[in-house]
């Protein structure tokens, strides 16, 4: 007998999240989506699926996903965890509570659900962590201060804990996409990219989908740059 397996999302209900949970809803997984705007909901029940509507800044309403999952499928295979968007201003501009929000958006977010999904994982002795970063982690840029130093943070956390989970078959990585088709096109940016083009949601998802498989059972700790050759550097 075959094994059902869970796929969590969280910031699921649009975007990038969202096109994350059609994804592996399409490659068989059960899907549990949390949202903050009730759109989580929806796609869940479109997708045969569990929502919840809440925030992945609150612990509460983390549990309650988790709990949700575990009740109903007994356990977790995936954690996809997304994000929305924190302040952008110039960087002497941005006040302590904007980066402290920043912070909320960009890092706590992860660790948060990761606090609550990683032990179940380790006791399954297996279970992949996908988490939807930024091609500007390492090449940070102006226009996003707080997103790329707290991402920055998020590559750090993520190679300590493929460190620590690695010889329980539990795996975290990165995915780091550039200029997506969920953002306003400018006909600037498209031109700074050497595709051409924007990146779609779709390609988003189809990297997670790959990082949350068996085909990518060996890759851990790592950052992969889906952004159209936009940033090159190591």
């Amino acid at each position: 007998m075959s094994i059902e397996k869970v796929a969590i999302i969280t910031a699921g209900g649009s975007g990038m999240g969202a096109e994350s949970a059609r994804r592996l809803a399409a490659d068989g997984f059960k899907v549990a989506i949390l949202s903050s705007s009730g759109k989580g909901e929806a796609l869940a029940e479109e997708l045969g699926g569990i929502g919840i509507t809440g925030s992945n800044q609150s612990n509460d309403d983390l549990k309650r996903l988790v709990d949700a999952t575990m009740a109903k499928w007994g356990r977790i295979d995936v954690l996809v965890n997304s994000a929305g968007h924190g302040p952008r201003a110039p960087i002497l501009d941005i006040t302590d509570e904007q980066w402290h929000a920043g912070l909320d958006v960009y890092l706590m977010n992860v660790i948060r659900s990761v606090r609550l999904v990683a032990p179940i994982m380790q006791k399954q002795k297996s279970g992949a962590i996908v988490n939807i970063s930024t091609a500007w982690t390492f090449e940070p840029s102006a226009m996003f201060p707080t997103s790329a130093v707290f991402r920055a943070g998020l590559a750090s956390y993520t190679k300590i804990f493929a460190d620590t989970y690695a010889a329980d078959n539990v795996r975290m990585n990165n995915v780091l996409p550039g200029w997506i088709d969920s953002l306003p096109a400018t006909e600037e940016r498209r031109d700074s990219v050497p595709m051409q083009r924007y990146g779609t949601s779709a390609e988003i998802a189809a990297t997670v989908a790959f990082l949350a498989s068996d085909g990518a059972g060996y890759i851990t700790g790592q950052n992969l740059k889906v952004d159209g050759g936009l940033t090159r550097s190591v």
